[in-house]
């Protein structure tokens, strides 16, 4: 528990310097932005490694394609939402819009050109949520989300929402699913970090064009097997008992 505790402690400290210090970084390039956010996640993922025992590893990154597509992630803690971001070129993700009304946080977030999304908005809302996402597209984006919504403790029974249906058929590019098994070692709703290595797995990417039944059924089926799958290599493995 005291290297969990150590290790946000460090976390909380380290993210607020990076704002502070990099706050000139809102007035120039967003590639500068972009690369100091890299930064900060590998500060993060270092740390995890050196205080925890945390480490990671990926599998499947020569599936991604070169191109723009949407990336769709298994969500079981807060880990995937800072360490995918280092897997891509130049990615994007969908934000609840409140996180951007927060000072700095949310000056960033608009900075590294995030998605907010307005889920109680209505069609207004979700064309204006559209109409972002087809624009990063168009420069060549990735667009990373969860398609559960929110996280969910591993194993636990899927709840894919309708949006990564709307967004896939509206952008009109190749989905990738990708697999974890995060929750393992970084709890939802729990300070405790455990000791370990997270797995991400990138799976085939799923071509554009499916209709929308056969999509989502090949995309739940892709995500939900492969991260049972990590998710008993991660109980089997030493660290994680």
């Amino acid at each position: 528990m005291a290297r969990s505790l150590l290790f946000s402690l460090l976390f909380y400290v380290t993210t607020a310097l990076f704002v502070l210090l990099g706050s000139p970084l809102l007035f120039a390039p967003r590639s500068w932005a972009m690369a100091a956010l890299r930064l900060h996640c590998r500060t993060e993922l270092w740390l995890l490694k050196h205080i925890v025992g945390l480490d990671y590893e990926v599998r499947g990154l020569d599936k991604l394609p070169k191109g723009p597509c949407l990336v769709a992630s298994k969500h079981q803690s807060a880990w995937e939402t800072f360490a995918l971001i280092p897997l891509f070129r130049d990615p994007t993700l969908l934000m609840k819009r409140e996180l951007f009304w927060i000072p700095f946080h949310g000056w960033f977030s608009y900075k590294f050109g995030m998605i907010p999304v307005d889920r109680d908005k209505g069609p207004t809302a979700l064309r204006r949520m559209l109409h972002a996402a087809q624009e990063r597209i168009a420069s060549g984006r990735e667009i990373i989300l969860f398609p559960e919504g929110t996280r969910r403790p591993p194993g636990a029974p899927p709840d894919y929402k309708t949006g990564i249906v709307l967004l896939y058929n509206a952008l009109k590019v190749p989905c990738v699913p990708v697999a974890l098994n995060s929750g393992v070692f970084w709890p939802r709703r729990s300070w405790l970090r455990k000791p370990g290595k997270v797995v991400v797995e990138i799976l085939d990417p799923i071509p554009p064009g499916l209709p929308k039944v056969e999509f989502l059924s090949r995309l739940e089926g892709a995500i939900e097997t492969a991260s049972n799958r990590l998710l008993a290599e991660a109980k089997a493995a030493p660290q994680a008992r």
